[in-house]
């Protein structure tokens, strides 16, 4: 008699990858910064040890595009192999485009369609192109904040950007975006970023679309370092989703466009840019939805510096210093006690620049709203309105789910195109001239109580002269006054 007992173990046959939805009808590779194989035709990749084989299965053509220079830290290197059809090189010569004069490339002080100003701009949602930028691709060091829309998909229409990589952050509609090495669909409430060098297209499924850009030149996103907050908390690296490999077999017309500083150049070929049958690297495209970002903040009292909340950064030349860092204000609670939970007054070296995906904006200075953008330089001092203040240091504090918006910090000061500036209406020039008027300085409330104080302590005490206005009522309180 044999017992025979049942099977108690399982293996897996291949790496985990997402399954497709109804929003979105893609499989992706799960993981940041992790190198991938990918093929759409089982056997299309070289053997194992080989990137260029002298004949590649199925005749396909090797192809490699880094993103980092050669001499560069294993750490650091980023590039992918693909495996195509047809050579990228073949396509006719470039062509300079149609010009437009909102396109910008230097932003230094020297260029006169460019300014630094301390005015803070608000914009509502563009049909036009809007650029904000710090920096040049020459120099391989900035960064650019674009707003885009559109209500055309591309057709045999393809781009490639050869001057940073983009951050596109949809917040009307989705975007089909195809590109060489596989294909993604992006929602709001998602981000992708797509590297300089790789072509690739939009087609827009639910029809016209708006939403915002942050394009880097000379550096690439990373994770943040997490310090003591361990091993877990932020974005996580496993949500983080990269396209597999797709192609077309497509011998109809193309026309590929080319942002090279800031300029437009174009060339025309007759097959498809996206045939690669096989790609392998870590210099690929992804997407990751801000709702599975973790959230952290102080519990008991206190507030955390935005940073908290960072997404993605792009280091600069500066050993240490962030060249852009994006930060989303995820739902979360607020349960800190005895703490002024609005954003408190400050002034900071980095450059803020806030937009809207969805949601209700709380503050009470700018007019912001979903498609919104603001941009606040450097050293400006901001934060809530004098009403705002009263209200925060006066209400019982309760739990309270709170969360809008993301923010972009720049680590420099920040320079508006001619566009920026004065195309599009700024609606922070709305506001009335006096809205900080009746800001209050309460210090004198308490000047009994300041100069027993003093008295005990063997100091001067303080002689006042009254010449104060009345405060506005606020919730019910009115603020006392001196005689």
């Amino acid at each position: 008699m044999v017992l025979r007992l049942p099977h108690r173990s399982a293996s897996a046959v291949s790496t985990f990858s997402t399954a497709p939805t109804a929003k979105d009808p893609y499989t992706y590779s799960v993981g940041f910064g992790n190198i991938f194989a990918s093929e759409a035709v089982p056997g299309a990749l070289p053997e194992s040890g080989r990137n260029v084989p002298q004949k590649c299965p199925f005749d396909l053509y090797s192809e490699h595009l880094s993103g980092t220079s050669f001499v560069s830290s294993r750490a650091t290197v980023q590039n992918v192999w693909m495996y195509r059809i047809r050579p990228a090189v073949a396509h006719s010569p470039y062509e300079t485009c149609e010009g437009n004069p909102y396109l910008e490339a230097c932003f230094s002080p020297q260029n006169s369609k460019v300014k630094f100003t301390p005015i803070t701009h608000v914009w509502g949602p563009l049909t036009m192109p809007l650029d904000s930028e710090k920096g040049d691709p020459t120099q391989r060091e900035g960064v650019a904040v674009h707003m885009y829309a559109a209500n055309t998909s591309m057709t045999n229409e393809a781009f490639c950007n050869h001057d940073g990589d983009f951050m596109i952050v949809p917040q009307q509609g989705r975007l089909d975006i195809q590109t060489e090495l596989g294909r993604m669909m992006v929602r709001p409430g998602e981000i992708c970023v797509i590297q300089a060098g790789l072509r690739w297209k939009v087609s827009l499924p639910d029809g016209p679309v708006h939403g915002y850009i942050n394009e880097v030149f000379g550096s690439h996103f990373e994770l943040p370092d997490l310090g003591p907050i361990g091993a877990n908390g932020l974005a996580h690296p496993r949500d983080f989703e990269t396209p597999l490999a797709s192609f077309d077999l497509d011998q109809s017309p193309w026309t590929i466009a080319n942002k090279l500083t800031g300029e437009l150049y174009q060339y025309k070929q007759n097959h498809t840019p996206f045939d690669v049958v096989a790609w392998h690297g870590n210099y690929a495209p992804y997407k990751y939805a801000l709702e599975k970002f973790v959230a952290l903040a102080c519990v008991v009292k206190e507030q955390c510096d935005p940073t908290i909340y960072c997404v993605l950064t792009a280091k600069s030349k500066v050993e240490g210093v962030s060249l852009m860092e994006f930060s989303v204000f995820s739902p979360k609670w607020a349960t800190a006690t005895n703490t002024f939970r609005p954003p408190y007054y400050h002034r900071t070296m980095a450059t803020e620049i806030l937009g809207m995906i969805y949601g209700e904006y709380h503050g009470s200075v700018r007019e912001m709203a979903p498609g919104h953008l603001s941009c606040e330089n450097s050293y400006m001092p901001h934060g809530e309105s004098y009403k705002s203040w009263r209200v925060a240091t006066t209400k019982k504090l309760e739990p309270e789910f709170v969360g809008e918006g993301f923010m972009v910090h720049v680590s420099s000061h920040f320079s508006l195109t001619s566009f920026a500036r004065n195309t599009h209406v700024n609606l922070e020039a709305k506001r009335n001239p006096a809205f900080w008027d009746d800001v209050q300085g309460h210090f004198l409330d308490h000047i009994e109580q300041i100069n027993q104080k003093l008295a005990s302590a063997g100091l001067s005490v303080l002689e006042v002269e009254h010449d104060r206005k009345e405060a506005v009522e606020v919730n019910g309180v009115v603020p006392k006054t001196v005689e």
